[in-house]
């Protein structure tokens, strides 16, 4: 890969992991759920809308309205609530590990949903591994307080809601352009959320420091990030730009620790890497050592890791239509 791309791929990461960072700042400066939820659906969309316009990445957004709408609550307003609901007692760091897991509920879910890709072999190692690694989280981390055991339940929700959302993604919006699935859904899920978030004023302005958290987390994290994606899609491939994900949350730890704070404890180290390595097993199907299975969609198939809509732009069938809006 070029130095651009390594650089791109290395802020692609930076941007993904802060996602719960800032979550976790607004929420100490006493902000609601709903607001952030809405705040930060909206930034994503408004980011993203110059970039579809651009590439005409509406058309046939409205003919999937239906399903448009009930992938942005499933894809984006549920998660994005379940995840700020859950940091009040889950430590951001340790969410970020614990949302890492959607690709294992995509692996669970596959023989139901999409039998083709049901796990075999190594991705029966790799789902066996993840859930060891949620096993360990919970039984250390999470063990001795019903808050953080709820906590640490809505995290694992919010994974499964990602990874069934990715199913529709593929199967009733495939045909319509990636950019244009991101920025509709986005904005679908901000309208969805403004009621409970008129309903949720803070009695007091935000100071600065929110306010800059909300606009990292919803322009940065989840709409900039988006177009530095499709950028990495185009130069290096869906499944090389899909690595940003698996290094993602291990950014999120180090926030968590170095700037936030958060304890780091070998449960967490040994969870992290039981998650990712699963997931990447999960996803790939083959051991590391072994060659891609030729038109494997492969690992960047299913990765959503929280950001806004990562998994939605990931497929061999997508990184085409990408590449042919490039100008």
């Amino acid at each position: 890969m070029t130095r651009r791309a390594w650089l791109l791929m290395g802020a692609l990461a930076a941007l993904w992991g802060s996602n719960f960072m800032f979550v976790e700042l607004a929420l100490r400066d006493g902000l609601g759920v709903p607001s952030i939820v809405f705040v930060r659906a909206l930034l994503a969309g408004i980011v993203l809308l110059p970039f579809a316009l651009r590439r005409r990445a509406l058309v046939g957004v409205k003919a999937c309205r239906g399903w448009m709408t009930a992938i942005a609550a499933l894809q984006i307003a549920v998660p994005f609530a379940l995840i700020a609901v859950g940091q009040h007692w889950v430590a951001s760091g340790l969410a970020a590990v614990l949302v890492a897991s959607t690709p294992l509920f995509v692996a669970l879910l596959s023989p139901w949903l999409m039998r083709a890709d049901a796990p075999r072999g190594w991705a029966i190692v790799g789902v066996m591994m993840g859930l060891a690694g949620v096993a360990l989280l919970f039984g250390i981390d999470l063990s001795g307080d019903w808050l953080l055991l709820l906590g640490g339940a809505m995290m694992l929700l919010a994974a499964f809601c990602y990874a069934l959302s990715s199913f529709w993604l593929r199967t009733k919006v495939g045909a319509v352009n990636p950019v244009g699935v991101a920025t509709a859904t986005m904005l679908i899920a901000s309208v969805m959320s403004l009621p409970a978030a008129l309903a949720d004023v803070p009695g007091s302005t935000p100071g600065l420091g929110t306010i800059a958290a909300l606009v990292v987390l919803g322009a940065g994290g989840t709409g900039i990030a988006v177009g530095i994606y499709f950028s990495l899609i185009v130069d290096v491939g869906v499944n090389r730009a899909a690595v940003a994900a698996y290094l993602a949350p291990a950014f999120s730890v180090v926030y968590g620790v170095l700037l936030l704070g958060e304890p780091l404890s070998a449960a967490i180290v040994g969870g992290l890497a039981l998650i990712l390595a699963g997931s990447w097993l999960s996803a790939e199907g083959r051991a590391p050592w072994q060659p891609r299975i030729p038109g494997a969609i492969g690992a960047a198939r299913e990765v959503a890791f929280e950001p806004p809509a990562e998994d939605l732009l990931a497929g061999r069938a997508w990184e085409g239509a990408a590449r042919s809006q490039e100008p």
